[in-house]
């Protein structure tokens, strides 16, 4: 016959153990909340379970653009950055679009790399044109902007500065 003492500590022993199970469960849920956050607002991990169309443009300068990031049309996000790859043949970057298919443009809309704030991520503005056909997926978007690269509004600043004081050195008698 078992003492009564020892079903006791049997039973304080399993309470404990249940408790562990559920602390560690809820940690680890906690854990992956927290991947999920880091990984959502560093733009790695977007769930998108909507059907895209793949539509390509060429920039002579995408700046900071990174693979995923934002295509967005009046402030919505109407697509992602799926690639950006190098021309070898024309000396321009590359760029694939994919698109949400619920989103269709005019074959003649135009794209802009912009900027987030003064320092922000870069993205894709999409403004649309007013053609009567819609852009299909293997289109290439003709018309584009590149990105605005601050170092070079900086210099061009400076530069102008520069030959605006060599110009007003003459003129002082």
């Amino acid at each position: 016959m078992l003492c009564p003492q020892l079903i006791e500590k049997e039973r304080s022993c399993m309470q404990r153990s249940k408790n562990d199970v559920w602390v560690g469960m809820f940690v680890l849920l906690g854990a992956v909340a927290i991947l999920f956050l880091a990984l959502q607002s560093a733009n790695l991990l977007s769930l998108n379970f909507q059907s895209t169309y793949h539509v390509t443009a060429k920039f002579d300068n995408v700046g900071g653009l990174k693979p995923k990031a934002a295509v967005r049309s009046a402030g919505v996000v109407v697509g992602r950055v799926e690639t950006l790859t190098f021309d070898d043949k024309t000396f321009r970057a590359r760029v694939t679009l994919a698109l949400e298919s619920r989103y269709s443009f005019p074959k003649d809309s135009s794209l802009k790399i912009l900027t987030s704030g003064l320092l922000g991520e870069q993205y894709i503005g999409i403004e649309a044109g007013a053609a009567d056909t819609n852009l299909v997926a293997g289109d290439t978007i003709a018309a584009t902007q590149s990105a605005v690269v601050l170092e070079n509004l900086i210099s061009q600043f400076l530069f102008s500065k520069a030959a605006d004081g060599s110009k007003a050195e003459p003129e002082k008698k």
